[in-house]
């Protein structure tokens, strides 16, 4: 299972971005998704996950600006941020928990997308 994920760049302090994450390879089914991030000297944090259901959940500090979205046909996270913070200036990664053809629930890791908040 590999993911891809796409649409970092650099962006003004209250701009948008869209994060998307791509799955492909085999696999029976993807369960929860979801991104994480890391800034230069930090750990990485959660942002936000959602189930397959469609279910939602934010890090506190993300609510209100972060919106978390799937396409389960197309196996695709996305991740919409607005009024965006120097502080939001981080490696982006997606995340996938998926069930392999070997009936294993496995979680997969994307490459990490820059996302850069500067005027």
């Amino acid at each position: 299972v590999q993911l891809q994920a796409s649409g970092g760049g650099l962006v003004q302090p209250g701009g948008s971005l869209r994060l998307s994450c791509a799955t492909s390879g085999r696999f029976r089914s993807i369960n929860g998704m979801g991104w994480s991030r890391q800034a230069p000297g930090k750990e990485r944090e959660l942002v936000a996950v959602i189930s397959r259901d469609g279910t939602t959940n934010y890090a506190d500090s993300k609510k209100g600006r972060f919106t978390v979205s799937r396409d389960g046909a197309k196996n695709t996270v996305y991740l919409q941020m607005n009024s965006l913070e120097p502080e939001d200036t981080a490696v982006y990664y997606c995340n996938a928990e998926a069930v392999t053809m070997g009936w294993k629930t496995v979680s997969f890791w994307g490459q990490g997308t820059l996302v850069t908040v500067s005027s």
